[in-house]
């Protein structure tokens, strides 16, 4: 058992976000949080994400390390819709989900949606290509914000 995170974090093995993901994953990938389903030599690809974030990440702790601090600025209290798309030949899952929740900064709603593309190999995420929309991040933060 690893714990990387609170359980009601937002990748704790209570959070939504969690929960979502095992759900699309069920049956490829083991793990008792999100962490946990990371192979040690993961690769992240943010396809379409937001200014300042990177385009690649290597490695579970630098996973682990860029989403340190996530729960300070958003907290996901809902996610639904899963849709999974299964090729067993490829070791690849894609999933598309929403998640539901609020920026703690601003108190602003959080609605994403997102399509995640997967590899998985000896039950553990190896690859990981995300794509979301990033007004959505916007809104909530409040950025840009508006003249007065």
């Amino acid at each position: 058992m690893t714990k990387y995170t609170d359980d009601k974090s937002n990748f704790g093995a209570d959070g939504p976000f969690f929960r979502i993901i095992q759900k699309g994953l069920e049956g490829w990938a083991d793990g008792e949080d999100y962490f946990d389903l990371l192979a040690n030599d993961v690769v992240f690809e943010y396809v379409i994400s937001v200014p300042g974030y990177p385009r690649s990440v290597k490695g579970r702790k630098k996973v682990i390390d860029l989403y340190s601090d996530y729960d300070d600025y958003m907290t996901v209290r809902t996610a639904d819709n899963l849709r999974v798309y299964r090729d067993s030949e490829a070791s690849t899952i894609v999933l598309e989900y929403e998640v539901h929740g609020k920026s703690v900064q601003t108190g602003r709603p959080y609605n994403n949606r997102f399509v995640s593309i997967v590899t998985v190999k000896d039950n553990k995420v190896t690859h990981w290509r995300d794509y979301l929309d990033p007004i959505a991040v916007f809104d909530a933060a409040g950025w840009p914000s508006t003249p007065a």
